[in-house]
């Protein structure tokens, strides 16, 4: 078959379609990758045929506007005008994508499509053009109901009404609000009903590329849900650490890793001092990834109980570290996991939330501080508690040892290629 893969959003989101393009190219497959400009390389590693989507959608993260939504830092009425403008400006990328997505999917006249669920323009395709499509998701909690959780972007009471189930309903209403105001857009003589939508979507198998160890919540058996592990795409092989950092990892047999992954804020420097400051306090030897900015390297800091590095592979990091502080993206969130590394996170949106949370209940480290709420205090208590209480470590070397065992490869490509089949 020819598939379309269509993903849209961070490293998060597109590294589980990377490996799914793996994973079916490997079974014969023709596959075809549409992911943001900024992720060509990682496609055209694999010797994937790629086609990229407008970047708007990651600028608008690191624009100010994003990094006061995600981060704060202004007054309330700052907040609610950065949040305006970033939602005015993201409908109309979001407009622009779905040109993009139209066009692509008109170029490559794929037999299926598997896309994330940011990625809404496959749902239309399947109604008019009968396209099958499934939806892949890295985080849980969106399009059908998972009892105990309402959906990602709700709270489980508003106003002291408890909304879990309204909430889905709510979702998925302003999602084909928006298919359906688009499609109006197109010139053709029919155009799709928002019921036939709305059957769509509700038909859709969806698969979420998440650890069943790492899942929460009861999934109704007549829904098509599916909770299929994590899947890393392959190994970088062309990364070599410098002799700085291997030389610092031989010097300490217990070391944190620091990251905010894709995630930006607007006090990245005050930040990172106050980390530096806390770890030089109390001695704690620990390596900083500076990635997207949300965290930069300081100088006065850069000795030898601080290593400061601007990207490395986690696979290669994580499993010689003793614990992780991250922002709490879905791949960051399962990789520490995997890797036996107690975790704190400091969320900044959304589905970070939601892992930090989880990871608390699951014991493999403290609940971590919202990153607009952090304060060097509260953050000295955290990291204290993360470094010192054993059970936490030892809670997830266990939880490691069962995700290590996880393997749904096999799961994963009958239930993608099954599709095709009912289609």
């Amino acid at each position: 078959m020819r598939i379309l893969l269509i993903s849209i959003g961070t490293r998060g989101d597109v590294e589980p379609f990377l490996a799914i393009a793996e994973l079916l190219k490997a079974k014969g497959h023709e596959i075809v990758c549409a992911f943001p400009e900024q992720f060509r390389k990682m496609t055209d590693d694999l010797n994937i045929e790629f086609h990229g989507l407008n970047p708007a959608f990651l600028e608008l993260l690191h624009s100010k506007d994003g990094e006061v939504v995600m981060g704060g830092g202004k007054s309330l009425w700052g907040k609610i005008l950065s949040f305006v403008r970033l939602a005015q400006k993201g409908i109309e990328v979001n407009k622009v994508m779905m040109a993009e997505q139209h066009e692509i999917t008109e170029s490559v006249q794929p037999d299926l499509i598997i896309h994330h669920n940011k990625a809404v323009y496959p749902i239309y395709k399947e109604v008019q053009d009968h396209i099958p499509q499934i939806i892949v998701s890295p985080v849980p909690y969106l399009i059908h109901h998972i009892k105990g959780y309402p959906h990602l972007g709700f709270r489980k009471k508003i106003l002291g009404i408890n909304i879990e189930k309204w909430s889905y309903s709510l979702a998925n209403f302003g999602l084909l609000s928006f298919v359906s105001s688009w499609s109006k857009k197109l010139k053709h003589n029919k155009r799709p009903g928002r019921k036939a939508l709305k059957d769509c979507l509700l038909n859709t198998p969806l698969i979420y590329t998440i650890s069943p160890s790492l899942f929460s919540g009861e999934i109704d058996p007549d829904s098509p849900v599916k909770v299929l592990g994590y899947h890393e795409k392959s190994v970088e092989t062309h990364w070599e650490p410098s002799d700085e950092l291997q030389q610092f990892i031989q010097r300490h047999n217990k070391i944190l890793f620091i990251t905010f992954g894709s995630m930006t804020n607007p006090w990245p420097e005050k930040i990172t001092r106050m980390f530096c400051e806390i770890l030089s306090e109390y001695e704690i030897p620990a390596i900083i990834n500076t990635a997207y900015g949300g965290l930069v390297k300081l100088d006065e800091y850069d000795n030898a109980l601080i290593h400061f590095e601007e990207g490395l592979p986690y696979h290669w990091i994580l499993p010689k570290m003793y614990g992780v502080v991250h922002h709490g993206g879905s791949g960051t969130t399962h990789l520490g996991a995997k890797y036996g590394c107690a975790s704190m996170i400091i969320p900044h949106i959304v589905d970070q939330f939601m892992w930090n949370q989880l990871l608390y209940e699951k014991g493999i480290g403290p609940k971590g501080i919202k990153i607009s709420k952090i304060s060097k205090k509260k953050l000295a208590s955290k990291i204290l508690d993360l470094w010192t209480h054993q059970p936490f470590k030892d809670k997830a070397e266990m939880l490691s040892e069962e995700m290590q065992k996880e393997d749904f490869r096999s799961e994963l490509v009958e239930a993608l290629l099954t599709v095709k089949i009912k289609g």
